[in-house]
């Protein structure tokens, strides 16, 4: 994939009602995602137009799903990737406390990069975790997953991790 185009990326962003404040953070993150791409396999994302939907289409929806309450959700996202849809949830909805969870340490490198230049750029934090969701003992308000499991072995993690909230399947 080749570099993006800014003022492409920046008309996707608004036509989906990204904040001017989420912007910056979530275009260092898809660029991240571009540059890393070329060395380590991240995303099956093979252009631009392929990464803006695969990386921030369910993330725009569930932004404006979930309500707003106090004290904040917490948001866990299960096999997360690059990062999607948690982090771009992350953020598109700042008052969301989001724990993003990956097995695969390429991955995780990433997202700790990332998570590194998001602070960097003043935006929202997010908790990370290497491992698998089985192994995750923390109690969410909202689970959500993207292809990471069959859906019924996905919905019994899913309850388990979120008993008390919203489990949302999230297929690719």
């Amino acid at each position: 994939m080749t570099a993006l185009d800014e003022a492409a990326v920046a008309r996707y962003l608004a036509d989906c009602g990204a904040t001017e404040a989420a912007q910056p953070g979530l275009w260092a993150w898809l660029e991240g995602i571009t540059a890393w791409n070329r060395r380590i396999d991240l995303t099956a994302a093979r252009d631009e137009d392929e990464l803006l939907d695969l990386m921030l289409a369910d993330a725009i929806t569930i932004a404006e799903l979930l309500p707003r309450r106090e004290p904040a959700q917490k948001v866990v996202d299960v096999g997360t990737g690059a990062g999607a849809p948690g982090l771009p949830l992350a953020l598109l909805r700042p008052d969301l406390a989001v724990t993003l969870v990956e097995p695969l340490q390429k991955r995780v490198a990433f997202l700790r990069v990332t998570q590194g230049r998001l602070a960097q750029l003043g935006g929202p934090s997010f908790a990370l975790q290497r491992g698998k969701g089985e192994a995750v003992r923390e109690r969410f308000d909202v689970a959500l997953s993207r292809a990471t499991l069959a859906p019924p072995a996905w919905l019994a993690l899913g309850a388990r991790l979120a008993p008390q909230g919203e489990v949302l399947v999230l297929l690719a």
